[in-house]
């Protein structure tokens, strides 16, 4: 079945971008049942390396950033598909998108953080390859992060 959705760079204050960040800020607090679900705090402009937007005929569909960790490896934050467009390859489609601008800026190992109640998440990350590991950063001591890791090589 062929692409009907594009993905492009955005900045990160895009207005398609914001609503599909807010989208999911609603769908975690109700799957956690509160908005304390993120270690360390939400990323900020000034921290997002790239930003990717999906969209078909103008409909925002999904999103993912990346935020560099060091020279070689960098850390995959809101990545996030409405739930109509999940099952339909967008997510998969901005994954590979994303790890393809790593390896344009050189960066080999992609890392990421998602939570204990997001089973989906973790499915859909151990099935692209991206095996656990343990938690780093911000995320070492939350007792809802789980990490993980692929190499890019």
């Amino acid at each position: 079945m062929p692409m009907d959705w594009t993905i492009a760079e955005r900045p990160w204050d895009d207005p398609a971008g914001a609503a599909l960040r807010r989208a999911q800020r609603a769908e975690l607090d109700a799957r956690y049942g509160s908005d304390d679900h993120e270690p360390g705090g939400a990323p900020q402009a000034s921290e997002i390396d790239i930003f990717l937007v999906a969209e078909r005929a103008g409909e925002a569909l999904g999103c993912g950033a990346l935020r560099r960790l060091d020279a070689n490896s960098a850390e995959i934050k809101r990545m996030y598909v409405t739930p109509a467009s999940r099952g339909s390859g967008v997510s998969t489609a901005i994954l590979r998108a994303l790890e393809a601008a790593a390896r344009e800026r050189g960066w080999t190992t992609m890392r990421l953080e998602t939570g204990s109640e997001q089973p989906e998440a973790i499915r859909f990350y151990q099935r692209e390859g991206y095996r656990e590991i343990p938690l780093f950063g911000k995320y070492v001591g939350s007792p809802i992060s789980r990490c993980f890791e692929r190499s890019l090589t």
